[in-house]
């Protein structure tokens, strides 16, 4: 029987997060790719294993990895978004806050992703109608919760909306402190994390379309129930862009509200 996308989606992200925990802690050759980022081993060799996983199971689809680039049919309108190691940075601090994200567009729906925490060995999925967390291979469904107060904000540029909005300037403001309590993990599992009740929002001023950062994250999101839109309420990658993914109705638009104090 052929596999699920839902179920290659898993596996290419178990695959990769494999990998990227056999190599945690080693030395790692890097490579530059300018404005102070950089890619290592692990990355590269993560997304060599999940792409080959991919085009075996998928050989019509495209596919788009971080450090690969696109490859494969390019009139088709399945697109699998690879993201082989989140948090790059982390990782080579000897940090365990990191992802490794698959996600399938097709057309402009994300409908299938899969987020792996390489070290706790948690798999977030979705087919696009539930979103689940596998943990020592049973599933449990996705709940949302804005109970915590924390919010994770991505501070790392580019700043698209700049001089405008700073998401420094949100955790700066007296209304966030008196509501909120912030997080920066420096990966997108931290949307993940959103859809699973560990935090109550995420926050970022990055152009998330098809971007393999963000694409796993926001349709688990979207799966669980989660409140997802532009930084100003918009629909999802119109305006000014950027994402705002809250738990609930309330965390959201209470975010909103100090958002748009700085536009």
């Amino acid at each position: 029987m052929a596999i699920t996308d839902p179920d290659l989606a898993i596996v290419a992200a178990q695959t990769g997060a494999a990998t990227v925990r056999s190599r945690f802690g080693t030395s790692l050759a890097r490579v530059d790719k300018g404005g102070g980022d950089f890619a290592t081993a692990a990355d590269l060799e993560s997304e060599r294993a999940i792409v080959e996983i991919l085009r075996t199971a998928r050989p019509g689809d495209v596919v788009v990895g971080e450090e690969g680039g696109r490859s494969g049919a390019g009139d088709s309108d399945r697109v699998w978004l690879v993201d082989p190691l989140c948090g790059t940075l982390n990782y080579t601090a000897h940090t365990r806050l990191v992802a490794v994200n698959v996600a399938l567009r097709i057309g402009a729906e994300v409908p299938v992703a899969a987020a792996a925490d390489p070290f706790t060995g948690e798999v977030f999925w979705t087919d696009g109608v539930r979103a689940f967390l596998r943990r020592g291979g049973a599933d449990e469904p996705l709940a949302p919760s804005g109970d915590s107060g924390l919010v994770d904000v991505d501070v790392e540029p580019p700043f698209p909306n700049a001089p405008r909005f700073r998401a420094v300037h949100l955790l700066a403001d007296p209304g966030f402190a008196a509501r909120f309590r912030p997080r920066m993990v420096s990966t997108s599992l931290a949307v993940a994390w959103v859809a699973a009740g560990r935090r109550a929002a995420y926050v970022t001023d990055n152009d998330v379309w098809d971007n393999v950062h963000f694409a796993a994250g926001i349709a688990l999101c979207r799966a669980a129930g989660c409140v997802v839109t532009g930084l100003r309420g918009q629909p999802l990658h119109s305006g000014v862009g950027g994402l705002v993914a809250a738990a609930d109705r309330a965390t959201h638009d209470e975010l909103l509200a100090l958002i748009e104090r700085q536009f």
